[in-house]
């Protein structure tokens, strides 16, 4: 039982894998992107493991589990309860924060339940989804939604001319007859003309019944203002029509800060409780490392075991590198990188042993400095008695493993592979790129290119920034470093804009664009394509687009089946029709080159660079090839690319430009080192072609590279926000107070 034993693994493009897998080790899978690390642990061991834990439940809560198919393999043996730990955002909603999805807040309401004074109650009372703690105001949200008269109401127009500027309150709408039929206005007359008592009237009368209405008035109608009657009916919580007037509503409502909690969203009398002159509001507002030095100040022999467990879930936090944020952030603000701390947190608190962990890529939006906390607490993790897996590329990590499982040789249909397992110490004898990439020693720069100018930031204060001024050299490439919430971010995309309005931001943010958009839409070559098939088969071209002719009856293109499960995410499975392509199977009897429009859109764009001929569609492929893209297949939906891949695809854009400005936001992420190298060309193309390039990144083999360097911290939160360093590479070498010249110190040697 020692290993998880893997018989003939298909799943996607693995190629008939039979493997043994220890257990209680930290296994690393690595190998180019796509080629198929994701397969074989996510969707084959993970996606297994997780089906036959949902199956032991009974059908009622199996229906509302999300759906794993059966992956595509003979045989899995000992597999352990999975622990799926990703990068797929907390989200949730407005009362989901930070204390809640790290196990704290429970601990500090029961701490204040019992040393709080004066007593208000047991520890639920201290919570802001509890009707006994709310403030009523707000219901315990901390903010109030209110109506923006001057976007609801064209004062130019009468009500007849439809001055009500929302759905069923315009001219033929059945709400506005409650006004027109009241007796009390003028219904030609413009509002701009009305007196304060009309007006008044109009927007705020509370619910009453009409002195002299006109006939047409049902006997039991009561008459309301607009600003009551459009808060009962689409602001209030259990309002039903909120849902369907989204969009209306987004133009006529304000959101701002409660007036009676002040975004505390407690009320009075729970927030007179204090321990120390704080109450929970104000501790919950503190950052994490500052709410650990209270707590650790309280003198409390009777309430020790408490003060204990809190003090120990908070230090968690910190050792995971959040000590930056607050117990009252919403958790659908935090990043794919911070939310997978944040289950990585939860895990460390619980007492079960004997699972599967398994991780994707957990070094993310990290500092090499951070990385060594996260390799700690993954140790920890292991040495409780459970297995750890984990999809990583940083090398830092990849040196930690018990053992490393290669993937490759390429990506795609070239890959699918074991090409190595074993030790850290031989990987690099053996013939893939990751152990070609750690046969090589690291370099560093230099020769570097000569500023030709400056761009001045003087003064900046944002957030945690200590009035900064620095001077960013233009025509060359500029890294930013420092450990994750030293300030690079408010620095580079906050403050820099304000000063140079036309900088452009490449960040890893979704791309504006729908379902239907997929890799041939963005590179705008779908329709040469479709063309192509078209001309070869004397058809119409329509045939070949799923957004047209050619879609699949059944799930109209998607491809998708959506099943709606009410108060749970909507999941997707593969509609039954189509096998998941979109399009209709009638079309796939027309061929171009020997190939349907289906086995085209499945190509990578390294076998489409083969198979195409005309110079038009083969231009955009050598740029993504250029950016490490080579394994994406020309149908893949965009909202399927990760954030690394997303910001890449941006880059493709801004080839033909010159002297601009280009911010790039940790662009490295999710690349193998080996792309790493492609990128590193591609950023020198960009700075010959005059462009200013900035790049805030943690990686050691791009900060090696750079023509200049500034480094911030020397911690994060309230601890950064400095200029620790600028300068050359070589010069970031011989610092003593940067730590990230400790880190790449190690790297060169």
């Amino acid at each position: 039982m020692e290993n998880i034993e893997i018989t003939n693994a298909r799943q996607n493009n693995l190629k008939n894998i039979s493997i043994k897998i220890p257990k209680h080790q930290i296994v690393v899978f690595t190998g180019v992107s796509g080629s198929g690390k994701s397969s074989l642990v996510f969707e084959t061991i993970g996606a297994e493991a997780q089906r036959q834990i949902n199956e032991t439940q009974n059908s009622f809560i199996r229906n509302r589990l999300q759906h794993y198919g059966v992956p595509d393999v003979d045989n899995i043996k000992n597999l352990n309860v999975p622990i799926i730990i990703n990068q797929k955002r907390l989200g949730g909603n407005a009362r989901s924060t930070v204390g809640t999805a790290a196990d704290v807040s429970a601990s500090l309401r029961l701490l204040f339940s019992r040393m709080g004074q004066p007593f208000v109650g047991y520890s639920n009372v201290f919570s802001f989804n509890n009707p006994q703690g709310m403030c009523l105001e707000c219901e315990g949200l901390g903010f109030v939604q209110t109506l923006d008269v001057t976007a609801l109401l064209d004062k130019n127009k009468s009500l007849n001319e439809g001055a009500i500027r929302f759905p069923t309150f315009q001219p033929g709408g059945w709400r506005l007859t409650r006004y027109t039929l009241s007796g009390y206005f003028d219904n030609d007359k413009k509002l701009k003309d009305f007196t304060d008592e009309e007006w008044n009237m109009l927007l705020n009368a509370e619910e009453h019944k009409p002195k002299h209405p006109y006939k047409e008035w049902g006997k039991t109608v009561k008459y309301e203002g607009i600003i009551p009657r459009i808060e009962k009916a689409f602001l209030k919580k259990d309002s039903k029509e909120n849902i369907t007037r989204k969009d209306a509503l987004n133009h006529v409502v304000i959101t701002k800060t409660c007036p009676v909690c002040l975004g505390k969203r407690l009320n009075k009398k729970v927030l007179s409780c204090k321990i120390k002159g704080k109450s929970i509001a104000d501790c919950m507002a503190l950052s994490v490392d500052e709410l650990l030095e209270f707590i650790s100040s309280l003198d409390s022999g009777t309430y020790d075991v408490i003060i204990r467990e809190l003090s120990a879930k908070l230090q968690n936090i910190i050792t995971i590198g959040l000590q930056y944020l607050t117990l009252d952030r919403n958790t659908n603000t935090l990043s794919g990188g911070e939310s997978q701390r944040i289950k990585m947190v939860r895990s460390l608190g619980n007492s079960l042993v004997d699972l599967l962990y398994i991780f994707d890529e957990p070094s993310i939006g990290l500092h090499p400095k951070d990385l060594q906390n996260i390799i700690s607490i993954i140790r920890q993790i292991r040495d409780k008695g459970n297995s750890v897996l984990i999809v990583e590329h940083d090398p830092d990590l990849i040196k930690m493993a018990d053992r490393i499982i290669d993937m490759g040789p390429g990506s795609g249909r070239n890959g699918g592979e074991v090409i190595y397992e074993g030790t850290f110490e031989n990987i690099k004898n053996s013939k893939g790129k990751t152990g070609s990439y750690f046969a090589r020693k690291p370099v560093i720069k230099h020769r570097y290119k000569k500023a030709a100018g400056h761009l001045k930031i003087r003064n900046a204060s944002l957030y945690n920034l200590k009035n900064i001024s620095i001077n960013i050299p233009v025509g060359v490439m500029t890294v930013v470093t420092g450990v994750a919430g030293s300030g690079k971010s408010t620095l580079i995309n906050r403050i820099l804009p304000d000063f140079y309005p036309e900088v452009t931001i490449i960040d890893q943010s979704l791309f504006a664009a729908s379902a239907r958009s997929n890799l041939l839409t963005y590179l705008a070559i779908s329709d040469t394509i479709r063309k192509l098939f078209a001309q070869s088969n004397h058809v119409s071209d329509k045939l070949f687009s799923r957004n047209s002719e050619g879609a699949c009856p059944n799930c109209k293109g998607l491809g998708v089946e959506r099943i709606d499960l009410a108060f749970m995410d909507d999941i997707e499975q593969p509609c039954e029709v189509c096998g998941g392509s979109g399009f209709n199977p009638d079309v796939l009897q027309y061929v171009y080159n020997g190939k349907t429009i289906v086995e085209v859109m499945d190509m990578t764009v390294s076998e489409a660079v083969c198979f195409f001929r005309e110079e038009s569609v083969l231009k955009n492929f050598d740029l993504l090839i250029q950016l490490g893209l080579d394994y994406l297949t020309l149908g893949q939906r965009l909202d399927s690319f990760s954030g690394g891949e997303r910001q890449r695809m941006k880059l493709t854009r801004e080839l033909k430009n010159t002297n601009q400005i280009i911010v790039l936001d940790e662009p490295s992420t999710g690349l193998h080192p080996s792309d790493t190298k492609k990128l590193l060309t591609f950023f020198n193309h960009l700075v010959d072609q005059n462009n200013t390039l900035i790049v805030i990144e943690h990686n050691l083999d791009i900060i090696a590279q750079a023509d200049w360097i500034i480094d911030m911290g020397p911690g994060a939160g309230k601890y950064g926000g400095k200029i620790v360093f600028e300068g050359t590479p070589e010069d970031l070498l011989t610092s003593k107070t940067s730590v990230t010249a400790e880190f790449l110190r190690k790297h060169i040697q």
